[in-house]
């Protein structure tokens, strides 16, 4: 099939563009040009913020568009008000952060969204592709790891396990949070091409299981070589912190972890990356190739108090 991802340089789109292209997909990438470009590809490019800085995209139609650098509803519009609707359907890259928190976990697709989300543009696009009966599928997977991540998730931890930093961890440790692997979530998204069922379908789409904080943190130590004696996790107080300063810590401080039992069942998918495989994924082919250059833990010690 014709294939337009939008993006396709970074991260998900990067594994995306593989898990398709090893599926026979006739691709076209379309970025700003500000990165390398994938062997086997078209590139277009274009900046998505404007009409204008997405003319190249002009009279083109595709059978499937890809979109995982959208974050609005005139993203989506824009791009569609050139190409048309794709023929196949439209994937998207949404996020389980459209969703209030909750009393009662894991969280499925059917429980509230948050307005005040900042990713409720990813909601509004959702459900504009629902009213104008787009064919499209969405994706709300929660944190995505693994090689290449340009959030500071799992490199967050490994820099203090392999600088023996002591470890900041909200509360008593106990918070369950919930990672999903980068290739797991592009194999789901290419899969739901040949599944019928997942037409006009929205999936929450990362691991099976959560894990504490505290667990996390061991986890990533054992992959790091780290004995558990070795590791240092301070406890903090959370209430302290404003929401913006929350960002001193990578991870939402509280329950955050989705039911994925309908992409399951749908999809006949199941995610091949539990945490220990993920993590040693991301440490060996990711953090031990490209080091961080330079560390900083000046907002460690105003939450640990060193």
């Amino acid at each position: 099939m014709k294939t337009l991802v939008l993006g396709g340089t970074r991260f998900v789109g990067k594994a995306l563009v593989s898990a398709l292209y090893a599926k026979g997909h006739q691709i076209t990438i379309f970025t700003r040009g500000n990165r390398p470009i994938p062997d086997n590809v078209d590139h277009l490019k274009g900046d998505r913020t404007s009409i204008e800085g997405l003319k190249t995209l002009k009279g083109r139609e595709f059978d499937v568009i890809a979109d995982v650098s959208g974050r609005t509803l005139s993203d989506t519009q824009r791009v569609l008000e050139l190409t048309g609707m794709p023929k196949h359907r439209f994937l998207y890259v949404s996020s389980a952060g459209v969703y209030k928190s909750s009393k009662f976990w894991p969280i499925d697709e059917a429980s509230e969204i948050d307005p005040s989300s900042r990713h409720s543009g990813k909601a509004d696009t959702e459900n504009w592709l629902l009213q104008e009966d787009i064919p499209f599928t969405s994706f709300r997977p929660t944190y995505i790891y693994g090689p290449g991540n340009y959030n500071p998730i799992e490199r967050w931890f490994f820099d203090r396990i392999i600088n023996n930093r002591p470890i900041p961890i909200p509360g008593d440790g106990k918070f369950l949070t919930q990672l999903g692997h980068v290739s797991d979530l592009s194999e789901a998204m290419s899969r739901s091409l040949d599944i019928d069922a997942s037409r006009q379908m929205i999936y929450n789409c990362s691991s099976k299981k959560a894990v504490t904080f505290d667990g996390l943190v061991e986890t990533a130590a054992l992959i790091c070589g780290k004995e558990l004696g070795q590791i240092d996790i301070r406890l903090f107080d959370y209430s302290r912190l404003d929401p913006k300063a929350r960002k001193a810590f990578p991870l939402r401080i509280g329950h955050f972890y989705t039911d994925i039992s309908r992409i399951e069942k749908d999809l006949g998918w199941t995610p091949k990356y539990d945490l220990k495989k993920g993590l040693l994924d991301s440490y060996k082919n990711d953090y031990l190739l490209s080091p961080t250059q330079k560390f900083d833990f000046s907002s460690d010690d105003s939450l640990i108090g060193d």
